[in-house]
């Protein structure tokens, strides 16, 4: 590992606190790749179809996926410096604070926040996050939650551009059990206590542990705790079969039969809140009026959970020709969506297509202590240069709540 310190080190001190990050790929068993994430048409099975195709690319991930079959590292981000790689967990276990900031490294010791792309043909089936006590008890972390859908990776909404959200009121714990009861008959229709809700390119959404929801077909950009726990609620998605085992995997083993437990493990009063879209629901939110200067910075998610702020991000857009200098409150991880540019003497370019294993030059990782002296952007093409960055809990005090957005119409 010391050889990794000094990887590190010698990577910050070159880019003045950035770091450049290799894309990170991960497949999903059970579900169909929307194919709008730039990948390769050939590659979107590179890891074989027994390891189901490719529909997420995750950001500045120090966590790992825990899919079926998966190699120890799938869903760690790699650091890339020279001919050398290493993983970003590696570098922020060996350089701590230096990385993540002192507050996040005293409290968490790690990068406890991750982002990614998902993309898929259609809707995911109706799940949850386990929160952190839930998720404890198998030795995990829970995972709060939070949607944006960047207008660049979604010209086309695929199969299912609706997201269900949670249960409608008036629904009883008992229902949904006997939907569990029915998983073998085909399709238990949990669907048919829910509602769904238009998915609008340029919005989001903030979303709690153990809230059902399944997520339409839209690109999402999806800034969320460092965990990968869930439970799948629903046993038939467009007429493909969700294996039982992605309802209890994460629930302890002596309860996977227990179906009451399961419901139980709901937050009945987060799923049927009548007033469910007014507490979640996003819209961006500029920092600042500075378009007259050719840029603008705009929150995309914000909000609390819990009475915690576990994490934000923000949206980039500077014109042609524009330059700014930006100060945050923490690290991030930035991944660009539009145009060329430079993040400090960084190069950003957005990719036209990738080759699985290749490299790219649209993702970085700035320190907390570079983002807090202040990082330049400056766009050198002839489009808008678009990024969006998410930072760690605590980092945008100024952050602001759900539901601000109508206070700038």
């Amino acid at each position: 590992m010391a050889n990794v310190a000094k990887l590190a080190a010698d990577a910050l001190t070159d880019n003045d606190g950035i770091l450049r990050l290799a894309p990170t790929w991960v497949p999903r068993s059970f579900l169909q790749p929307g194919k709008r994430i730039k990948l390769h048409p050939a590659d979107y099975y590179a890891l074989g179809t027994h390891r189901g195709g490719i529909d997420e690319r995750w950001f500045a991930s120090t966590t790992v996926a825990t899919n079926e079959g998966a190699p120890p590292d799938e869903g760690l981000s790699y650091v890339v410096f020279g001919k050398h790689r290493f993983t970003l967990r590696d570098a922020v276990s060996e350089l701590g604070a230096e990385i993540v900031g002192k507050s996040i490294w005293k409290k968490y010791s790690r990068w406890p926040v991750y982002s990614k792309f998902f993309d898929n043909m259609g809707p995911i089936p109706h799940h949850m996050h386990q929160n952190d006590k839930q998720a404890k008890l198998t030795g995990q972390e829970g995972k709060p939650e939070s949607y944006y859908f960047p207008p660049q990776l979604n010209a086309i909404g695929n199969n299912f551009p609706y997201t269900f959200f949670g249960l409608e009121p008036g629904t009883t714990k008992q229902e949904i059990v006997r939907c569990l009861d029915r998983w073998n008959e085909g399709d238990n229709g949990i669907l048919n206590y829910s509602k769904a809700y238009r998915l609008q390119p340029g919005t989001g959404w903030l979303v709690p542990p153990c809230v059902l929801h399944a997520p339409g077909s839209l690109v999402t950009y999806e800034p969320q705790w460092g965990s990968d726990v869930f439970g799948m609620y629903q046993s038939l998605v467009e007429g493909r079969a969700v294996p039982r085992s992605l309802l209890v995997k994460d629930f302890p083993k002596e309860k996977h039969s227990d179906n009451k437990y399961l419901v139980d493990a709901l937050d009945w009063e987060g799923n049927v809140d009548p007033s469910f879209k007014d507490n979640h629901y996003l819209e961006p939110i500029p920092v600042a009026n500075t378009e007259k200067d050719g840029w603008v910075d705009r929150w995309i998610v914000y909000g609390k959970v819990g009475g915690k702020q576990l994490f934000t991000a923000k949206e980039l857009t500077l014109q042609p020709g524009a330059k700014c200098t930006i100060k945050d409150g923490g690290a991030y991880g930035w991944i660009t969506v539009q145009g060329e540019g430079y993040v400090g003497k960084v190069r950003l370019q957005t990719p036209a297509m990738i080759r699985f294993g290749a490299m790219t030059e649209d993702e970085v990782f700035v320190t907390a202590q570079r983002a807090g002296e202040g990082v330049t952007f400056s766009n050198s093409g002839s489009e808008p240069l678009v990024g969006l960055r998410y930072f760690g809990p605590d980092a945008c005090p100024d952050a602001p709540n759900v539901g601000d957005y109508r206070k700038k119409r």
